[in-house]
């Protein structure tokens, strides 16, 4: 939905990725179920805005005219529009193990670059004329995995910007790929994100190399560097790597990197740790997602890759506050025995509504199949609605 305001909030819309679809006949199905509910209970009178995640298998699909056109009247019937997409998970995302499966293939792979261009192609050909998409993708890969992957995640980045370069060319559409720093990430912190940008992605060498696989002067290819290379901000992510809200936007705009997409998310917060916590946590510790923890005591940051590493070292921990990266639903300000990173959130859009950060604001709450039974009191769908109109009234004036 676009906010409009003055100043100018942009547009705002949840994430699809909610819903379990891989193929094409899942995403349709999904889609044409649940956005009529949430849009009736969030934008009953006004166009809204859909933040698609299309899976490999569904993109592969929709390279096809007929399904393509098929998506478009879908939208065009529920009097919606699509001005992001999600391209961070590959395949399965829901009702099997997925951990640190969602960062394969990782940026090093041709399977990653093949999937952007196919899904940077579709979102053109879906987007509104005169608007700036965005396409929100794995920063670069699991830190674990990075030490040899570097050049190679550098290259295919540099040739997907060139895809995106004769995209605009040939459509007139502006895409923007948003890496999402991720704890246990290549990317991670907002400074490990500002350096990989200076080092690797804005260099002299990165702009001689898209010169060369655009055919444009090297002037030309540091402009489009900017132009269609950014971030996408998850506020759950900054919040559980304990984050400065304002600081951490004032230096990505301060380094020119673009914020292409905030995604509008929660985590899991323990003020402070105690006998008690990992019962507590029992419910949360499922199988399907990576749950990272950061620990703060004493100032320092201690990183645990799941949950469980965490849980097994709990009795170290005590006194110092956890935050896990686990999404829950934005409009919780606390749990039964746990607070949220909704106050973070509520700086953000604090800021956002003072001084606008991005076009694009996604409210993103994967995990809604795997949260405890309490906190799923009610449909989907109305969930949705909830939070969507939870960050509208964050930023009315």
């Amino acid at each position: 939905m676009h906010l409009g305001g003055a100043p100018e909030l942009g547009h705002l819309t949840y994430c699809t990725n909610i819903h379990a679809a891989e193929t094409w006949p899942e995403l349709r199905a999904g889609l044409s179920r649940h956005l009529p509910v949430i849009k009736a209970g969030f934008a009953p009178d006004r166009k809204m805005g859909v933040g698609l995640r299309v899976a490999a298998a569904a993109s592969e699909a929709l390279d096809d005219s007929e399904a393509l056109s098929e998506l478009r009247l879908i939208l065009e019937d529920c009097d919606c529009y699509v001005f992001t997409v999600n391209g961070f998970p590959y395949g399965a995302f829901h009702g099997t193990p997925v951990k640190e499966g969602a960062y394969r293939p990782d940026w090093s792979e041709p399977a990653r670059l093949e999937y952007s261009n196919r899904l940077a192609s579709q979102l053109a050909a879906l987007l509104p004329d005169g608007m700036t998409g965005s396409l929100s993708t794995v920063p670069g890969t699991f830190k674990p995995w990075a030490d040899t992957r570097v050049p190679a995640i550098v290259e295919n980045l540099l040739l997907h910007t060139a895809h995106l370069i004769r995209l605009e060319r040939e459509s007139g559409q502006t895409i923007v790929l948003a890496l999402e720093p991720e704890p246990f990430c290549l990317l991670e912190t907002i400074a490990e994100t500002l350096t990989f940008f200076e080092t690797h992605l804005y260099s002299g060498a990165a702009e001689a190399r898209l010169a060369s696989l655009a055919g444009i002067d090297k002037a030309q290819a540091a402009t489009a560097l900017r132009k269609h290379l950014g971030v996408c901000y998850d506020v759950c992510h900054a919040a559980v790597e304990f984050e400065d809200p304002r600081a951490s936007l004032d230096a990505l705009r301060a380094a020119g990197i673009p914020i292409a997409k905030v995604q509008l998310s929660s985590a899991l917060s323990i003020p402070s740790v105690g006998t008690a916590t990992p019962a507590q946590l029992g419910p949360f510790d499922e199988p399907t997602y990576l749950h990272q923890v950061v620990s703060r005591q004493d100032g320092a940051l201690t990183r645990y890759r799941d949950l469980p590493e965490a849980l097994a070292q709990a009795e170290r921990s005590l006194g110092a506050e956890w935050r896990i990266h686990f999404h829950v639903p934005i409009f919780l300000a606390g749990l039964k025995d746990f607070g949220t990173t909704q106050a973070f959130l509520r700086e953000i859009l604090a800021i956002h509504k003072a001084t606008p950060i991005t076009e694009h604001l996604e409210v993103e709450t994967y995990t809604w199949d795997v949260l405890p039974d309490e906190y799923r009191s009610t449909s989907v769908g109305a969930a949705i609605a909830r939070e969507l109109n939870w960050v509208k009234d964050q930023l009315r004036p």
